[in-house]
Protein backbone atom coordinates (compact mmCIF):
# COMPACT_ATOMS: atom_id res chain seq x y z
CA UNK A 1 0.00 0.00 0.00
CA UNK A 2 1.07 3.72 -0.95
CA UNK A 3 0.65 6.80 1.03
CA UNK A 4 1.69 10.13 0.31
CA UNK A 5 2.36 10.86 3.28
CA UNK A 6 4.73 7.87 4.29
CA UNK A 7 5.94 6.77 1.20
CA UNK A 8 8.62 9.24 0.37
CA UNK A 9 9.80 8.49 4.35
CA UNK A 10 10.29 4.60 3.51
CA UNK A 11 11.22 3.71 0.30
CA UNK A 12 12.38 5.82 -3.00
CA UNK A 13 10.60 6.77 -5.65
CA UNK A 14 12.30 4.62 -8.39
CA UNK A 15 12.20 1.51 -6.41
CA UNK A 16 8.40 2.12 -6.14
CA UNK A 17 8.28 2.30 -9.64
CA UNK A 18 9.60 -0.72 -10.20
CA UNK A 19 7.08 -2.68 -7.91
CA UNK A 20 3.89 -0.51 -8.79
CA UNK A 21 1.05 -2.31 -10.98
CA UNK A 22 2.56 -0.92 -13.98
CA UNK A 23 5.46 -2.42 -13.48
CA UNK A 24 4.33 -5.98 -12.83
CA UNK A 25 2.65 -5.98 -15.51
CA UNK A 26 5.02 -4.56 -18.01
CA UNK A 27 7.34 -6.99 -17.03
CA UNK A 28 4.73 -10.01 -17.40
CA UNK A 29 4.12 -8.49 -21.45
CA UNK A 30 7.82 -8.50 -21.65
CA UNK A 31 7.97 -12.09 -21.03
CA UNK A 32 5.14 -13.11 -23.33
CA UNK A 33 6.63 -10.83 -26.28
CA UNK A 34 9.98 -12.34 -25.62
CA UNK A 35 8.29 -16.25 -25.75
CA UNK A 36 6.72 -15.47 -28.81
CA UNK A 37 10.17 -14.57 -30.39
CA UNK A 38 12.05 -17.46 -29.09
CA UNK A 39 9.53 -19.85 -30.90
CA UNK A 40 9.69 -18.09 -33.93
CA UNK A 41 13.43 -17.64 -34.07
CA UNK A 42 13.71 -21.59 -34.05
CA UNK A 43 10.12 -22.02 -36.01
CA UNK A 44 7.63 -22.62 -33.57
CA UNK A 45 5.53 -19.41 -34.64
CA UNK A 46 4.89 -18.02 -37.52
CA UNK A 47 7.14 -14.79 -38.01
CA UNK A 48 3.63 -12.89 -39.35
CA UNK A 49 2.06 -13.53 -35.39
CA UNK A 50 4.69 -11.43 -34.26
CA UNK A 51 4.16 -8.16 -34.48
CA UNK A 52 0.23 -8.43 -33.50
CA UNK A 53 1.66 -10.44 -30.39
CA UNK A 54 3.96 -7.28 -29.73
CA UNK A 55 1.34 -5.05 -30.36
CA UNK A 56 -0.72 -6.35 -27.50
CA UNK A 57 1.51 -6.26 -24.90
CA UNK A 58 1.89 -3.10 -24.48
CA UNK A 59 0.81 -2.44 -20.70
CA UNK A 60 -1.23 1.36 -21.58
CA UNK A 61 -3.38 -1.24 -23.21
CA UNK A 62 -4.90 -2.89 -20.21
CA UNK A 63 -7.22 -1.37 -17.27
CA UNK A 64 -4.89 -2.78 -14.60
CA UNK A 65 -8.48 -2.31 -11.55
CA UNK A 66 -10.28 -4.92 -14.01
CA UNK A 67 -7.48 -7.38 -14.40
CA UNK A 68 -7.15 -6.89 -9.94
CA UNK A 69 -11.02 -7.75 -9.82
CA UNK A 70 -10.29 -10.95 -12.05
CA UNK A 71 -6.80 -12.12 -10.26
CA UNK A 72 -9.39 -12.37 -6.96
CA UNK A 73 -11.18 -14.90 -8.65
CA UNK A 74 -8.10 -16.50 -10.92
CA UNK A 75 -6.02 -16.85 -8.33
CA UNK A 76 -2.89 -15.07 -9.99
CA UNK A 77 -2.53 -12.26 -12.09
CA UNK A 78 -1.25 -14.07 -15.46
CA UNK A 79 -4.34 -15.79 -15.83
CA UNK A 80 -6.43 -13.21 -16.22
CA UNK A 81 -3.84 -11.21 -18.21
CA UNK A 82 -3.45 -14.03 -20.71
CA UNK A 83 -7.38 -14.12 -21.71
CA UNK A 84 -7.12 -10.35 -22.39
CA UNK A 85 -3.88 -10.36 -23.94
CA UNK A 86 -5.17 -13.38 -26.16
CA UNK A 87 -8.39 -11.12 -26.87
CA UNK A 88 -6.82 -8.17 -28.23
CA UNK A 89 -3.75 -9.85 -30.52
CA UNK A 90 -7.15 -11.63 -32.00
CA UNK A 91 -8.84 -8.37 -32.58
CA UNK A 92 -5.56 -7.48 -34.67
CA UNK A 93 -4.95 -11.19 -36.32
CA UNK A 94 -6.65 -13.89 -35.32
CA UNK A 95 -4.66 -16.09 -36.37
CA UNK A 96 -1.97 -15.00 -34.48
CA UNK A 97 -3.77 -15.44 -31.32
CA UNK A 98 -3.20 -19.08 -31.46
CA UNK A 99 0.34 -18.50 -30.47
CA UNK A 100 0.05 -16.21 -27.07
CA UNK A 101 1.25 -17.93 -24.38
CA UNK A 102 2.05 -21.03 -26.20
CA UNK A 103 3.21 -24.02 -24.01
CA UNK A 104 3.85 -21.62 -20.60
CA UNK A 105 2.55 -21.67 -17.48
CA UNK A 106 1.02 -19.07 -15.11
CA UNK A 107 4.19 -19.52 -12.97
CA UNK A 108 6.81 -19.12 -16.05
CA UNK A 109 5.72 -15.80 -16.64
CA UNK A 110 4.86 -14.20 -13.27
CA UNK A 111 8.24 -15.16 -11.82
CA UNK A 112 10.58 -14.44 -15.14
CA UNK A 113 8.78 -11.05 -14.72
CA UNK A 114 9.88 -10.70 -11.06
CA UNK A 115 13.13 -11.49 -12.03
CA UNK A 116 13.02 -8.54 -14.81
CA UNK A 117 12.43 -7.11 -11.81
CA UNK A 118 14.77 -7.75 -9.39
CA UNK A 119 17.87 -7.29 -11.56
CA UNK A 120 16.84 -3.72 -12.05
CA UNK A 121 15.81 -3.45 -8.41
CA UNK A 122 19.29 -5.06 -7.38
CA UNK A 123 21.11 -2.43 -9.43
CA UNK A 124 19.61 0.72 -8.18
CA UNK A 125 20.66 -0.70 -4.94
CA UNK A 126 23.98 -1.43 -5.45
CA UNK A 127 24.28 2.10 -6.79
CA UNK A 128 23.73 3.82 -3.79
CA UNK A 129 25.31 0.67 -1.92
CA UNK A 130 28.79 2.02 -3.65
CA UNK A 131 28.03 5.67 -3.09
CA UNK A 132 28.15 4.82 0.69
CA UNK A 133 31.08 2.54 0.54
CA UNK A 134 33.11 5.21 -1.39
CA UNK A 135 31.20 8.12 1.90
CA UNK A 136 33.09 6.03 4.05
CA UNK A 137 36.36 5.01 2.72
CA UNK A 138 36.78 8.68 2.78
CA UNK A 139 35.63 8.95 6.29
CA UNK A 140 38.57 6.20 7.10
CA UNK A 141 40.80 7.66 5.33
CA UNK A 142 40.50 11.23 6.65
CA UNK A 143 39.92 10.30 10.53
CA UNK A 144 42.24 7.16 10.51
CA UNK A 145 44.25 9.24 13.25
CA UNK A 146 41.25 10.87 14.33
CA UNK A 147 41.02 9.59 18.67
CA UNK A 148 37.70 9.03 20.03
CA UNK A 149 36.26 6.88 22.89
CA UNK A 150 35.64 3.11 22.39
CA UNK A 151 32.23 1.78 23.78
CA UNK A 152 31.55 -1.45 25.38
CA UNK A 153 27.95 -2.16 26.77
CA UNK A 154 27.19 1.63 26.51
CA UNK A 155 29.95 2.42 28.60
CA UNK A 156 33.82 4.04 27.21
CA UNK A 157 36.43 1.46 27.08
CA UNK A 158 39.47 2.21 25.39
CA UNK A 159 40.86 4.44 22.91
CA UNK A 160 40.07 3.78 19.69
CA UNK A 161 39.81 6.06 16.19
CA UNK A 162 36.83 7.44 14.20
CA UNK A 163 38.79 6.05 11.29
CA UNK A 164 38.93 2.77 12.51
CA UNK A 165 35.02 3.03 13.10
CA UNK A 166 34.38 3.95 9.51
CA UNK A 167 36.85 1.21 8.33
CA UNK A 168 34.60 -1.18 10.25
CA UNK A 169 31.59 0.14 8.73
CA UNK A 170 32.98 -0.09 5.39
CA UNK A 171 34.18 -3.50 5.81
CA UNK A 172 30.71 -5.03 6.60
CA UNK A 173 29.06 -2.86 3.42
CA UNK A 174 31.92 -4.36 0.96
CA UNK A 175 30.98 -7.81 2.38
CA UNK A 176 26.96 -7.24 2.02
CA UNK A 177 27.68 -5.56 -1.35
CA UNK A 178 29.41 -9.28 -2.70
CA UNK A 179 26.69 -11.05 -0.99
CA UNK A 180 23.94 -8.96 -2.64
CA UNK A 181 25.86 -8.95 -5.70
CA UNK A 182 25.94 -13.24 -5.81
CA UNK A 183 22.48 -13.22 -4.79
CA UNK A 184 20.98 -10.76 -7.44
CA UNK A 185 23.33 -12.67 -10.12
CA UNK A 186 21.92 -16.29 -9.10
CA UNK A 187 18.56 -14.84 -9.09
CA UNK A 188 18.60 -13.63 -12.60
CA UNK A 189 17.37 -17.26 -13.81
CA UNK A 190 14.66 -17.50 -16.54
CA UNK A 191 11.82 -19.49 -14.94
CA UNK A 192 10.30 -21.23 -17.92
CA UNK A 193 8.93 -24.87 -17.46
CA UNK A 194 5.39 -25.16 -18.31
CA UNK A 195 2.62 -26.93 -15.82
CA UNK A 196 4.92 -29.07 -14.86
CA UNK A 197 8.53 -28.62 -14.87
CA UNK A 198 9.05 -30.69 -17.95
CA UNK A 199 7.85 -28.50 -21.15
CA UNK A 200 6.54 -31.21 -23.13
CA UNK A 201 4.30 -28.48 -24.53
CA UNK A 202 7.25 -27.23 -26.30
CA UNK A 203 7.30 -31.14 -27.98
CA UNK A 204 11.01 -31.87 -29.23
CA UNK A 205 12.12 -28.15 -28.37
CA UNK A 206 11.51 -27.23 -25.31
CA UNK A 207 15.44 -26.94 -24.62
CA UNK A 208 15.67 -24.72 -27.50
CA UNK A 209 12.76 -22.70 -26.65
CA UNK A 210 14.40 -21.83 -23.12
CA UNK A 211 17.35 -21.02 -24.54
CA UNK A 212 16.34 -18.75 -26.82
CA UNK A 213 13.99 -17.30 -24.01
CA UNK A 214 16.61 -16.82 -21.96
CA UNK A 215 18.98 -15.03 -24.24
CA UNK A 216 15.80 -12.61 -25.65
CA UNK A 217 15.50 -11.61 -21.56
CA UNK A 218 19.13 -11.30 -20.92
CA UNK A 219 18.62 -14.33 -18.25
CA UNK A 220 20.85 -17.31 -17.11
CA UNK A 221 19.15 -20.65 -18.25
CA UNK A 222 19.03 -22.69 -15.15
CA UNK A 223 19.38 -26.49 -15.38
CA UNK A 224 16.02 -27.44 -14.47
CA UNK A 225 12.86 -24.98 -13.63
CA UNK A 226 12.64 -23.93 -10.13
CA UNK A 227 8.95 -23.90 -9.84
CA UNK A 228 8.75 -25.06 -6.03
CA UNK A 229 13.11 -24.64 -5.44
CA UNK A 230 12.67 -21.50 -3.99
CA UNK A 231 16.52 -21.07 -3.15
CA UNK A 232 17.37 -18.27 -5.24
CA UNK A 233 14.38 -16.34 -3.87
CA UNK A 234 15.44 -16.50 -0.64
CA UNK A 235 19.08 -15.70 -0.86
CA UNK A 236 18.28 -12.53 -2.75
CA UNK A 237 15.80 -12.04 0.23
CA UNK A 238 18.82 -12.89 2.91
CA UNK A 239 20.85 -10.35 1.16
CA UNK A 240 18.57 -7.57 1.43
CA UNK A 241 18.28 -8.53 5.13
CA UNK A 242 21.85 -8.39 5.75
CA UNK A 243 21.98 -4.96 4.02
CA UNK A 244 19.45 -3.49 5.51
CA UNK A 245 20.76 -5.42 8.92
CA UNK A 246 24.08 -3.49 8.25
CA UNK A 247 22.92 -0.06 7.90
CA UNK A 248 20.69 -0.11 11.03
CA UNK A 249 24.22 -0.99 12.71
CA UNK A 250 25.51 1.91 11.45
CA UNK A 251 22.68 3.98 12.00
CA UNK A 252 22.62 2.98 15.34
CA UNK A 253 25.84 4.05 16.10
CA UNK A 254 25.47 7.75 14.31
CA UNK A 255 22.23 8.03 16.71
CA UNK A 256 24.02 7.18 19.48
CA UNK A 257 27.01 9.84 18.81
CA UNK A 258 24.26 12.10 17.69
CA UNK A 259 22.82 12.20 21.21
CA UNK A 260 23.46 15.43 23.39
CA UNK A 261 25.52 13.67 25.81
CA UNK A 262 28.05 12.30 23.42
CA UNK A 263 27.18 14.96 20.62
CA UNK A 264 30.30 13.56 18.47
CA UNK A 265 28.65 13.17 14.68
CA UNK A 266 25.57 14.54 13.07
CA UNK A 267 23.85 13.76 10.21
CA UNK A 268 24.35 16.40 7.67
CA UNK A 269 22.14 19.52 8.14
CA UNK A 270 18.94 20.67 6.27
CA UNK A 271 16.30 23.12 6.25
CA UNK A 272 13.11 21.25 7.96
CA UNK A 273 15.46 18.24 8.66
CA UNK A 274 15.20 16.71 12.03
CA UNK A 275 13.46 19.55 14.15
CA UNK A 276 10.75 18.84 17.18
CA UNK A 277 7.17 20.46 17.20
CA UNK A 278 7.78 20.88 20.55
CA UNK A 279 11.33 21.93 21.40
CA UNK A 280 13.25 24.40 18.56
CA UNK A 281 16.63 23.45 20.19
CA UNK A 282 16.60 19.81 19.53
CA UNK A 283 18.45 18.30 16.43
CA UNK A 284 17.02 14.29 15.83
CA UNK A 285 17.72 11.51 13.83
CA UNK A 286 15.90 11.07 10.19
CA UNK A 287 17.99 9.21 7.85
CA UNK A 288 19.11 6.81 11.30
CA UNK A 289 15.98 6.32 12.27
CA UNK A 290 14.66 5.52 9.04
CA UNK A 291 17.56 2.88 8.28
CA UNK A 292 17.16 1.82 11.84
CA UNK A 293 12.81 0.98 11.12
CA UNK A 294 13.16 -0.93 8.23
CA UNK A 295 16.29 -3.38 9.94
CA UNK A 296 13.50 -3.55 12.45
CA UNK A 297 10.77 -4.92 9.57
CA UNK A 298 13.15 -6.54 7.49
CA UNK A 299 13.89 -9.66 9.54
CA UNK A 300 9.94 -10.88 9.71
CA UNK A 301 10.05 -10.23 5.82
CA UNK A 302 12.99 -12.58 5.34
CA UNK A 303 11.67 -15.15 7.72
CA UNK A 304 8.72 -15.27 5.01
CA UNK A 305 10.89 -16.14 2.16
CA UNK A 306 12.08 -18.90 4.35
CA UNK A 307 8.86 -19.70 5.33
CA UNK A 308 7.84 -19.69 1.83
CA UNK A 309 10.98 -22.06 0.39
CA UNK A 310 8.79 -24.78 1.70
CA UNK A 311 6.33 -25.70 -1.19
CA UNK A 312 5.25 -29.06 -2.15
CA UNK A 313 6.40 -31.27 -5.17
CA UNK A 314 6.66 -29.62 -8.69
CA UNK A 315 4.16 -27.06 -7.64
CA UNK A 316 3.32 -25.67 -4.26
CA UNK A 317 0.22 -24.12 -2.87
CA UNK A 318 0.39 -20.52 -1.04
CA UNK A 319 3.95 -20.25 -0.23
CA UNK A 320 4.68 -18.78 -3.89
CA UNK A 321 1.75 -16.39 -3.30
CA UNK A 322 3.74 -15.32 0.05
CA UNK A 323 6.41 -14.12 -1.59
CA UNK A 324 5.16 -11.62 -4.04
CA UNK A 325 4.06 -8.76 -1.65
CA UNK A 326 6.79 -9.77 0.58
CA UNK A 327 9.94 -9.02 -2.10
CA UNK A 328 8.47 -5.79 -2.74
CA UNK A 329 7.99 -4.58 0.53
CA UNK A 330 11.60 -5.66 1.46
CA UNK A 331 12.98 -4.33 -1.94
CA UNK A 332 11.16 -0.95 -0.52
CA UNK A 333 11.96 -0.92 2.89
CA UNK A 334 16.11 -1.78 2.06
CA UNK A 335 15.65 1.19 -0.84
CA UNK A 336 14.37 3.64 1.78
CA UNK A 337 17.03 2.99 4.60
CA UNK A 338 20.00 2.68 1.57
CA UNK A 339 18.59 6.06 0.42
CA UNK A 340 18.66 7.56 3.66
CA UNK A 341 22.21 5.99 4.62
CA UNK A 342 23.54 7.39 1.66
CA UNK A 343 23.02 10.92 2.23
CA UNK A 344 23.95 10.59 6.08
CA UNK A 345 27.19 9.10 5.23
CA UNK A 346 28.00 11.70 2.96
CA UNK A 347 27.44 14.32 4.92
CA UNK A 348 28.05 13.25 7.96
CA UNK A 349 29.29 15.92 10.49
CA UNK A 350 32.12 15.26 12.92
CA UNK A 351 33.43 16.96 16.01
CA UNK A 352 36.97 16.02 16.61
CA UNK A 353 37.27 18.36 19.66
CA UNK A 354 34.04 17.10 21.19
CA UNK A 355 35.78 13.27 20.71
CA UNK A 356 38.62 14.26 22.47
CA UNK A 357 37.01 15.94 25.23
CA UNK A 358 35.20 13.07 25.71
CA UNK A 359 38.46 10.91 25.79
CA UNK A 360 38.54 12.70 29.18
CA UNK A 361 35.58 12.43 30.46
CA UNK A 362 36.43 9.58 33.49
CA UNK A 363 39.36 11.62 34.00
CA UNK A 364 42.14 8.84 32.89
CA UNK A 365 40.28 5.40 34.08
CA UNK A 366 40.10 4.39 30.40
CA UNK A 367 43.71 4.39 30.20
CA UNK A 368 44.18 1.37 33.31
CA UNK A 369 44.66 -0.92 30.84
CA UNK A 370 47.26 0.19 29.45
CA UNK A 371 49.10 0.89 33.10
CA UNK A 372 48.35 -2.58 33.91
CA UNK A 373 49.98 -3.64 31.00
CA UNK A 374 52.72 -1.12 31.66
CA UNK A 375 53.23 -2.33 35.80
CA UNK A 376 53.12 -6.09 34.85
CA UNK A 377 56.17 -6.11 32.19
CA UNK A 378 57.85 -3.45 34.52
CA UNK A 379 57.04 -4.82 37.65
CA UNK A 380 56.69 -9.00 36.74
CA UNK A 381 53.64 -8.56 39.39
CA UNK A 382 50.76 -10.87 38.80
CA UNK A 383 48.37 -9.03 41.20
CA UNK A 384 48.96 -5.58 38.68
CA UNK A 385 45.98 -5.80 37.66
CA UNK A 386 44.17 -5.64 41.42
CA UNK A 387 46.67 -2.50 41.89
CA UNK A 388 45.35 -0.16 38.94
CA UNK A 389 42.14 -1.07 39.70
CA UNK A 390 42.44 -0.32 43.79
CA UNK A 391 43.52 3.10 42.35
CA UNK A 392 40.70 3.60 40.08
CA UNK A 393 38.22 3.19 43.20
CA UNK A 394 40.17 5.43 45.08
CA UNK A 395 40.37 8.09 42.36
CA UNK A 396 36.40 7.53 41.95
CA UNK A 397 36.01 8.28 45.40
CA UNK A 398 37.93 10.86 46.13
CA UNK A 399 36.30 12.57 43.02
CA UNK A 400 40.03 13.35 40.77
CA UNK A 401 41.56 11.81 38.48
CA UNK A 402 43.24 8.52 37.85
CA UNK A 403 46.83 10.26 37.37
CA UNK A 404 47.00 11.60 40.81
CA UNK A 405 46.25 8.29 42.51
CA UNK A 406 48.97 6.24 40.44
CA UNK A 407 51.45 8.58 41.00
CA UNK A 408 50.69 8.30 44.81
CA UNK A 409 50.91 4.62 45.19
CA UNK A 410 54.93 3.84 45.49
CA UNK A 411 53.61 0.31 44.46
CA UNK A 412 53.13 1.62 41.13
CA UNK A 413 55.81 4.22 41.10
CA UNK A 414 58.77 2.17 42.40
CA UNK A 415 58.45 0.71 38.81
CA UNK A 416 56.53 3.35 36.41
CA UNK A 417 57.76 6.94 37.34
CA UNK A 418 55.12 9.99 37.35
CA UNK A 419 56.79 11.00 33.44
CA UNK A 420 56.21 7.65 32.45
CA UNK A 421 52.24 7.48 33.89
CA UNK A 422 51.89 10.85 32.33
CA UNK A 423 52.77 9.06 28.70
CA UNK A 424 50.65 5.71 29.31
CA UNK A 425 47.57 8.50 30.04
CA UNK A 426 47.64 9.79 26.93
CA UNK A 427 45.13 8.34 24.55
CA UNK A 428 47.09 8.36 21.44
CA UNK A 429 49.33 5.82 23.10
CA UNK A 430 47.08 3.66 23.41
CA UNK A 431 45.44 2.74 19.63
CA UNK A 432 47.15 -0.36 19.01
CA UNK A 433 47.37 -1.75 15.33
CA UNK A 434 43.81 0.86 14.75
CA UNK A 435 45.77 2.39 11.59
CA UNK A 436 46.91 -1.10 10.59
CA UNK A 437 43.15 -2.36 10.44
CA UNK A 438 42.30 0.97 8.24
CA UNK A 439 45.12 0.37 6.20
CA UNK A 440 43.85 -3.43 5.47
CA UNK A 441 40.35 -2.09 4.97
CA UNK A 442 40.72 0.19 2.67
CA UNK A 443 43.32 -1.89 0.53
CA UNK A 444 40.46 -4.43 0.57
CA UNK A 445 37.89 -1.14 -0.93
CA UNK A 446 40.66 -0.58 -3.46
CA UNK A 447 40.76 -4.02 -4.49
CA UNK A 448 37.26 -4.37 -5.31
CA UNK A 449 35.90 -1.22 -6.14
CA UNK A 450 38.46 -0.70 -9.00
Amino acid sequence: MTSALFTPLFRTSSMSALFDDRAVLAAMLRVEAALASAQASIGMVPPAALAPIHAACDPDLYDIAELGRATALAGNPAIPLVKVLTAKVAEIDPAAARHVHRGATSQDIIDTGFVLRAVQAVALLRADLDRAIHALADLSRRHAGTPMAGRTLWQQALPTTFGLKAAGWLSMLLRIRSRLTDAGRAAASLQFGGAAGTLASQGVHGLAVAKALAAELSLTLPDTPWHSQRDRIADLGAALGLLTGGLGKIARDIAHLMSSEVAEAFEPAAAGKGGSSAMPHKRNPVGTTIALSAAARAPGLVATLFSAMVQEQERGVGGWHAEWPTLAELFALTSGAMAHMVDTLSGLELDPARMRTNLDLTQGLMMAEAVTQALAEASGRHDAGKIVEAACKRAVAAGHGLLEELAADVAITTHLPRERLVALMRPESYLGSASDFVSAVLTTYEREMK
